[in-house]
């Protein structure tokens, strides 16, 4: 009843109520009812909560914040509100503060009146709004008669009791899917019953099956949309074409993408101006064509919005036949584009530009590696795309061209190596390649980003409704963190923490650019900022120092770059009069938000999936010794990642030889006698001790 009161009161048209208005308004009619009211309301004066007027009307005490947001959990049982306002900072909250309420649970928290000068915001739930999905996935543990799921995720419930099977009859070891049918509260465990058997732990496809359904991830097409996809498939090359397409097969373009890409979202022509500069396009797969509004396709991949790249799989926005077929700009076909067509100066200005609807046939379907290898002079390959080597080293150069000016202006360049696991038939890694961002991956990444923000910029100097990509400024409470953290480096962030710039961020970057802190100075860059999203509010890219970007370039595996699209169409065809861009505001907003989300689901999924192969390639090498870096200090130990990416922990109690102490200020471990200390960025030999897959941990020992 008191939370039913706090929400009540919290919202903005409640105006200070009687205890008859009370029991009006929250609807309560039984006498039992309006003596709980009564109860509540006394308890809630006494605890400061509420106050009552003169006339006796009930109102919150101004100083009784609530704040509405997103639980986020923790596997040692605390959790972080995320509040729905992006620019408040997040409110610790502890155990016995949870009420009950769950990882990703929608809910109202009470900030605490005695907070800690210096110290995170703390708080109190006070009402779920919201309940996650009541699905989860984890092991079966038990009998036919009796047992319990253990969940894959920590941050949830330690383990959910099983009342039913629905004649489902799994056994101990099994994946399963389980739903909820009594949330924990107090001492009232959670309960629920078995609504799937995904298959038995170590079963090929099992693992990357139970990140799918932990994260309510959508595998199979409805059949409506994969026979619409069908429909709209039909329309071929052979066809007349519509008359404002400009036709540009003429114009040599290629496409430069991983050896494994099969929905080919963007193309690249370049041409020298005989003034100097060059004439950039870039040309995307024109989806919008396919995938009408509101059509069942639109629809569906509204609800994906954006595919997803597992270790094994992928998971696309739209069905195989349009992503790696009709739409995917396949070499030697005809395919439909939106072309965007730039003039740049010799010094990287982009002095015109223009939009077409186009039609386009790619020359060649070119690999990051073979590009890299044509630059660095490889003979065979330089013979074998001889009359493209001249247009490479040409992009080559604009691309260095552009990241240089990026750079200047404060873009903040970091450089981390992306693990790519190889797995065998049977779904088993057989090893980890770490790839660096090469130069042919520069060429595309320079002339995405142009591109974007030549989008993204003509909308906002027309003043057009549109989604744009925004990256907003670090909290300054992280920015007093990092400057705190960076200084046990003997390195100065400079600036205001209020009126930080991208430039200082890079500054720090140039400082510890190829030296042994380099790595672990980019993650704590990294971990300061804020998670770039989607919003028809533009407060411009802090990360790229871009005043304005948007996502234009991946339509066929990301729905906002899809809206964008249509608005650039109705844009070039004149078909919405001014009056109705205004009225696409609120359906834009909500569109955003839910990209935004659908996008942090996929990031977790994909790093998850990839987790679970790093994990089971290193069973079977316990006893093996590594060269590894300590990237965390806790008060329970080290947390340290190998040449390879791989991660694990050496818990301080393991640590021989002295009691060490977790120094919090210096982010060390120190030792009482020897005086030993562990920080970040230290070099360490590491040995493993044990493969933990049921807490997904790898346990290293120091050597």
């Amino acid at each position: 009843m008191k939370e039913k009161v706090l929400a009540y009161m919290i919202d903005p048209k409640y105006r200070a109520a009687t205890f008859k208005g009370l029991l009006k308004g929250l609807g309560l009619r039984r006498r039992r009812e309006a003596s709980m009211l009564q109860q509540a309301l006394q308890e809630l004066l006494e605890e400061g909560r509420i106050k009552k007027s003169r006339r006796g009307r009930f109102f919150l005490e101004q100083n009784n914040q609530l704040v509405k947001g997103t639980i986020q959990g923790h596997a040692r049982g605390f959790a972080f509100l995320i509040p729905e306002n992006r620019e408040e900072e997040d409110i610790f909250i502890k155990p016995n503060c949870l009420q009950g309420a769950m990882h990703g649970d929608e809910v109202l928290v009470k900030l605490s009146t005695a907070q800690r000068r210096g110290r995170k915001r703390e708080g109190e739930v006070v009402k779920i709004l919201k309940r996650r999905s009541p699905f989860m996935v984890g092991s079966f543990r038990g009998s036919k008669r009796r047992g319990s799921v253990i969940p894959d995720d920590q941050r949830l419930v330690k383990e959910i009791v099983i009342t039913k099977k629905k004649g489902i009859k799994p056994v101990a070891g099994d994946k399963v899917v389980v739903k909820i049918t009594q949330w924990p509260r107090g001492d009232r465990v959670a309960r629920g019953e078995i609504d799937q058997v995904l298959g038995a732990e170590g079963e090929k496809g099992v693992d990357v099956l139970s990140v799918i359904k932990k994260h309510g991830l959508r595998e199979k097409f409805p059949a409506a949309a994969l026979r619409e996809a069908e429909e709209v498939a039909r329309w071929t090359p052979g066809e007349p074409y519509p008359s404002e397409r400009l036709d540009l097969r003429s114009i040599p373009m290629v496409t430069i993408d991983g050896e494994d890409a099969k929905d080919l979202d963007d193309a690249v022509s370049l041409e020298t101006r005989c003034e100097g500069g060059w004439t950039l396009g870039v040309h995307i797969a024109d989806v919008s064509f396919y995938v009408k509004e509101n059509s069942l396709l639109d629809k569906e991949a509204l609800r994906r919005g954006t595919s997803v790249y597992l270790v094994d799989r992928v998971l696309p926005m739209l069905p195989p036949r349009l992503s790696n077929e009709i739409c995917s700009l396949n070499p030697g076909v005809d395919r439909l584009a939106m072309s965007v067509m730039m003039e740049i100066s010799p010094q990287g200005e982009v002095e015109n530009y223009r939009f077409a609807l186009s039609i386009v046939r790619i020359d060649e379907r070119m690999t990051y590696k073979n590009v890299a290898a044509i630059l660095d002079g490889d003979e065979t390959l330089s013979h074998q795309y001889a009359p493209w080597v001249d247009t490479f080293r040409e992009m080559h150069k604009l691309s260095s061209l552009l990241r240089s000016r990026r750079l200047e202006r404060g873009a903040i360049d970091f450089a981390f190596p992306e693990p790519k696991v190889h797995l065998d038939e049977e779904g088993h890694p057989i090893s980890i390649e770490v790839r660096w961002q090469g130069p042919a991956e520069n060429i595309i990444e320079e002339f995405m980003i142009l591109c974007n923000e030549v989008v993204a910029g003509h909308f906002a100097k027309k003043g057009l409704p549109l989604i744009y990509r925004i990256h907003e400024k670090p909290q300054e409470e992280k920015v007093v963190e990092l400057r705190e953290t960076l200084s046990l480096f003997n390195i100065r962030l400079k600036g205001s923490p209020s009126k930080i710039k991208p430039s200082h961020y890079q500054k720090v970057l140039q400082k510890v650019r190829a030296s042994r802190w380099e790595k672990m100075v980019s993650y704590l860059l990294l971990r300061s900022l804020t998670q770039a999203r989607y919003s028809p509010d533009n407060v411009g890219h802090f990360g790229l120092a871009s005043p304005v970007y948007c996502h234009f370039t991946a339509p066929i595996r990301r729905y906002p770059d899809l809206v964008v699209h249509r608005l650039l169409r109705h844009l070039l065809t004149g078909e919405l009069k001014s009056d109705k861009w205004q009225k696409m505001l609120p359906q834009l907003s909500q569109i955003a938000a839910h990209a935004s989300e659908q996008e942090r689901l996929a990031v977790e999924a994909e790093r998850e999936s990839v987790d679970l192969k790093k994990l089971e390639f290193m069973e079977g090498k316990e006893g093996e010794e590594f060269a590894a870096i300590i990237n965390g200090v806790t008060s329970f130990g080290l947390f340290v990642e190998l040449e390879n990416t791989v991660e694990g922990l050496v818990h301080i109690s393991s640590i021989e030889g002295d009691y060490y102490r977790f120094e919090e200020k210096s982010m060390s471990l120190r030792g009482e006698r020897t005086h030993t200390v562990f920080r970040l960025g230290d070099p360490v030999t590491v040995r493993l001790h044990r493969v933990n897959k049921e807490e997904g941990l790898l346990d290293f020992r120091l050597v």
